[in-house]
């Protein structure tokens, strides 16, 4: 059977041959895999947060075949965001030596090192070991015949993240089977694993303005009373925490900006966020999910074995080709943004919230919406086509499907869809989702209306 690997690809890892920022690395064995700060605080980090499996992965059920997706791994910050980081230090290296507070001693001596998007070396390692992680999992779906076809949007970051991932995934097999990255999507044609085709998206910054006028104003008391005359604003507090994690994933240790922030303040800026995410192309955006309509139909397409058919973000040229959109592998790994793996959760109808919108003004402690579970650098969300012996219905009419010590009772064959985001199954209440996480293929299929009706219209309205 197909087993859909689709793979939107943060990773990080310790493999050989590793291709970092336009440049091979020289090889590399038994390398660290992790960085030395505590997790418990990197796990506060939002979107900048390393990956970390949210669960042990829990196989599917016995008599099962499986059918698989991820994003790049991490990186430096974007032109953006390194603008302004530097406009913060420089308020603050700005104040005279002789009136800095002890705690900021260390710029006297700092200069900024981070380069601009590109993929960091932790970055290409953990990439490398997604792929390594993808081959021992799923090695009985892979032979001479059928190896990963892997795509990748066309950033620089995104496609060095997909090459490490091949390297990983060959250095695992033994170099038995190496894949290669078949296709770079244009990032300024169609493109359904980039989030950059809807002129009318609104954007997160009344909800995040909000929260950063709520938790900021103690942190840039305490920072302006160590430097006197730093002037610093909410933005600035938001540019330094994000520094913090930057440079402690480029670096491989622990940053000296980590210290000047409380732990429940980095909690603080993980709430900010998933705020931004949520109100950026998750449910909080009213043209957000759409941006994930197009993957989401070519995700159909695979599990399938169909011909994609869709009327938004798809390359009509590619996905018509058997060259450059196979409907017969049996992995699939696409390598994509944070922001587009969002659109798509949302389009899909993961990670909605019972209590309804994020509120700007309190974090919900019982929410599921959290940054760095959804999109942590390296994120990587899977889906798996298994057929399955189904069980006859039970007496209260529910069907099941158990572990081995009731196989004897399996009397026919169904294909199921099982969707796990960084190890964690979900539980897919949309299409009927069982214990197991698992419902019908065409439970799902049905399930996903808004995507196959093209965005029941907001698509259009990205462009009226």
């Amino acid at each position: 059977m197909a087993v859909t690997v689709l793979v939107f690809v943060f990773v990080l890892t310790s493999y050989t041959r590793l291709y970092v920022a336009g440049t091979f690395a020289s090889t590399i064995k038994n390398r660290q895999v992790e960085i030395p700060v505590p997790v418990s605080l990197q796990n506060l980090w939002g979107a900048y947060t390393p990956y970390f499996h949210a669960e042990h992965y829990k196989p599917p059920p016995h008599n099962c075949k499986i059918n698989q997706i991820q994003r790049h791994g991490a990186r430096f910050p974007t032109s953006g965001a390194t603008t302004r980081i530097l406009s913060a230090v420089k308020k603050l290296q700005s104040v005279p030596q002789t009136t800095l507070d002890q705690q900021l001693l260390f710029l006297k001596d700092y200069q900024y090192t981070l380069g601009v998007a590109d993929l960091v070396p932790f970055g290409a390692y953990q990439s490398a070991e997604s792929g390594a992680a993808v081959f021992e999992r799923y090695r009985k779906l892979v032979s001479k015949g059928n190896i990963p076809f892997v795509r990748a949007s066309g950033s620089t970051r995104v496609i060095d993240s997909a090459t490490n991932w091949t390297a990983g995934f060959a250095e695992a097999s033994s170099n038995a089977y190496q894949p290669k990255l078949t296709v770079i999507l244009n990032e300024s044609l169609n493109d359904t694993l980039e989030d950059a085709m809807c002129p009318n998206v609104g954007e997160p910054d009344e909800q995040t303005d909000i929260w950063a006028n709520i938790f900021t104003p103690p942190i840039i008391d305490r920072l302006n009373s160590w430097a006197p005359g730093a002037n610093l604003a909410p933005v600035d507090v938001i540019s330094l925490i994000s520094l913090c994690a930057f440079e402690s994933v480029a670096l491989e240790k622990l940053s000296p900006w980590c210290s000047l922030f409380t732990h429940q303040e980095f909690e603080q800026f993980g709430y900010w966020s998933d705020l931004e995410k949520y109100y950026n192309r998750g449910y909080g955006q009213p043209l957000g999910p759409v941006q994930g309509v197009g993957y989401i139909n070519e995700l159909l397409a695979r599990l399938t074995g169909l011909p994609v058919r869709d009327n938004t973000q798809t390359n009509h040229t590619l996905t018509s080709s058997p060259i450059t959109f196979p409907l017969d592998r049996t992995i699939y790994a696409d390598f994509s943004h944070d922001n587009l793996m969002i659109a798509m959760y949302s389009a899909m109808g993961l990670f909605k919230q019972a209590s309804g919108h994020l509120d700007p003004r309190k974090p919900n402690a019982e929410r599921t919406w959290v940054a760095s579970l959804l999109t942590p650098f390296s994120a990587r969300m899977v889906v798996e086509r298994m057929t399955c012996r189904g069980l006859p219905k039970r007496l209260d009419g529910a069907t099941d499907v158990e572990s081995s010590e009731t196989s004897s009772r399996f009397i026919k064959k169904d294909t199921f869809v099982r969707v796990l985001v960084n190890n964690a199954v979900q539980p897919l209440e949309f299409c009927g989702g069982n214990q197991h996480g698992l419902c019908t293929l065409a439970a799902f299929v049905e399930s996903q209306a808004y995507a196959r009706n093209d965005g029941n219209g907001d698509f259009e309205k990205c462009y009226e």
